[in-house]
């Protein structure tokens, strides 16, 4: 099979169309024939050697991918409600740049169709990575309930316009930073009830004005560093930071005061090290509270650009994109599937 290895670390150049065999299928696991592969920063995280492969996993990157079960683990299957020829999209520890991907059946889910639509495999690869995270962090960790705000940073990636869409359809007031007036629009566009330009406005005075001095009741952070600090004045009482990523550095320092005045909790996950059955508890919940409400129109796939990965310069182009950060919402590279 085709896939996409990084040949060393650096820059986006060094990802290379490769020839690797078609992994083997284990117990409790499909084998997808991949049409399309989501790209996600822990992507390019790997590719510049700062983000390591999990134990067991494959070193070929990408961590979703939309296509068609082949084969697999009969039982397992049909315990999930799956069989061989479904379209599902899944999420995988790695391997997912290429056209044959294994993946736990627990972390597939059917791909969203309604009477009269349903999304394309380019759009259902945009949907595990940031669904996963978001469901897990904004309403299991941080219990983001019906009437609480919530504030997003980076309201403009993949992640961003995930929880904007989710945060809303659950019943919360939506408040994100972003990095441009023009992408600020978009979120708006998206349903978000406010959106700050960080760039020009102190996110934390902005909060605190629109929120009359309350303060947020749950905070996504992707930027954690001096952003803390500033999350913590600007928490309401019982507020939840839930950090789950370190763009702005590992080190913060905050008023350990308001912590406990305010009975604050300030925790963090990541996913991809996590154990199937944990994945498969959030799948669970995403196919029976989340998935319908693509076919009620309350959630909708936010792509920015398709390149083809089976292209000698798709996934360099899909990573220099995604550090850019010009996009707003998702990346995907489709495979050119032959009989």
């Amino acid at each position: 099979m085709k896939a996409i290895e990084i040949s060393s670390y650096g820059a986006p150049d060094v990802l290379r169309i490769a020839a690797r065999p078609v992994p083997l299928v284990g117990a409790g696991e499909v084998l997808v024939r991949v049409s399309a592969s989501g790209v996600n920063r822990p992507d390019v995280l790997q590719r510049t050697g700062n983000y390591p492969v999990p134990p067991g996993a494959s070193d070929i990157p990408g961590l979703e991918i939309a296509g068609v079960i082949e084969s697999g683990d009969v039982v397992a299957m049909a315990e999930a409600g799956l069989a061989v020829g479904d379209r599902v999209c899944a999420l995988v520890a790695g391997g997912g740049y290429a056209e044959w991907c294994v993946a736990p059946v627990g972390q597939c889910l059917p791909v969203p169709t309604w009477v009269g639509g349903g999304l394309t495999d380019a759009e259902a690869a945009s949907l595990p990575e940031t669904f996963f995270t978001v469901w897990s962090n904004v309403f299991d960790r941080a219990r983001l309930q019906p009437g609480e705000t919530l504030l997003i940073q980076g309201g403009s990636s993949g992640i961003g316009v995930t929880a904007i869409q989710l945060g809303k359809a659950f019943g919360a007031r939506v408040i994100v930073t972003a990095g441009s007036d023009e992408k600020c629009e978009a979120c708006l566009a998206l349903g978000a009830d406010h959106a700050i330009n960080y760039k020009t406005t102190d996110f934390a005075v902005e909060v605190k004005r629109l929120t009359h001095g309350a303060g947020v009741d749950v905070i996504l952070d992707m930027v954690a560093g001096s952003y803390v600090a500033r999350e913590v004045e600007c928490l309401a009482e019982d507020g939840r930071l839930v950090i789950i990523a370190v763009q702005g550095g590992i080190k913060s320092e905050i008023n350990a005061g308001l912590v406990l005045r305010r009975r604050l909790t300030i925790t963090g996950s990541t996913l991809r090290a996590r154990p199937v059955a944990f994945k498969a508890a959030i799948a669970k919940a995403l196919r029976q509270l989340v998935w319908p409400l693509f076919g009620a129109g309350k959630l909708k796939p936010v792509l920015h650009s398709v390149f083809e990965a089976d292209s000698a310069d798709g996934a360099c182009q899909a990573h220099t994109l995604m550090e850019s950060n010009q996009h707003v919402g998702k990346i995907v590279m489709t495979w050119a599937l032959k009989s």
